[in-house]
């Protein structure tokens, strides 16, 4: 029996597959939002694509990134946003001013209090990217971020 345990407890330790790719769908997830309200994943508006993306206040292609979003909100109206970081939620709240995501009702931008996204997705840079359609299956994930352009295209295209 101690033979057993030990084998199934070292092949749970060599499981190098990330969560998101056994599970297809937009993971239970909660952040700490900026104005200390909790935001979770039924809290997402529903039929409507989703993006995930996890990222730091300091980091440069993050900053880059939210720009760009902020610039192509207009054609990204119809995708809701969620913005994660492992940051305190002022630093999270200030890069959201900074970068004007705040003014946006499709989108929400918090803390990762439990440090599960970056688990879940396995996210080794930042900005890192989960695209999901209506449904709530996975389309794509950019592990070092893209464009809004590329978003749009995809979505668009499983549309």
């Amino acid at each position: 029996m101690a033979i057993s345990a030990g084998f199934l407890i070292a092949a749970a330790q060599t499981d190098t597959i990330p969560p998101f790719k056994k599970s297809p769908y937009i993971p239970a997830f909660k952040i700490l939002q900026t104005d200390s309200t909790w935001f979770a994943k039924e809290n997402i508006p529903k039929n409507k694509p989703v993006i995930i993306i996890y990222f730091s206040p300091d980091c440069g292609h993050c900053q880059i990134t939210a720009k760009e979003f902020a610039e192509k909100m207009n054609e990204l109206d119809d995708v809701f946003m969620v913005w994660v970081s492992r940051y305190a939620p002022q630093e999270v709240k200030k890069f959201g001013e900074e970068y004007k995501l705040n003014q946006f009702a499709n989108v929400r931008l918090g803390t990762d209090t439990k440090y599960f996204i970056p688990v879940f997705y396995d996210v080794r840079f930042t900005p890192f990217m989960a695209v999901y359609d209506k449904k709530g299956k996975l389309l794509e994930t950019y592990p070092q971020g893209t464009g809004p352009d590329t978003v749009a295209k995809l979505l668009h295209k499983k549309s």
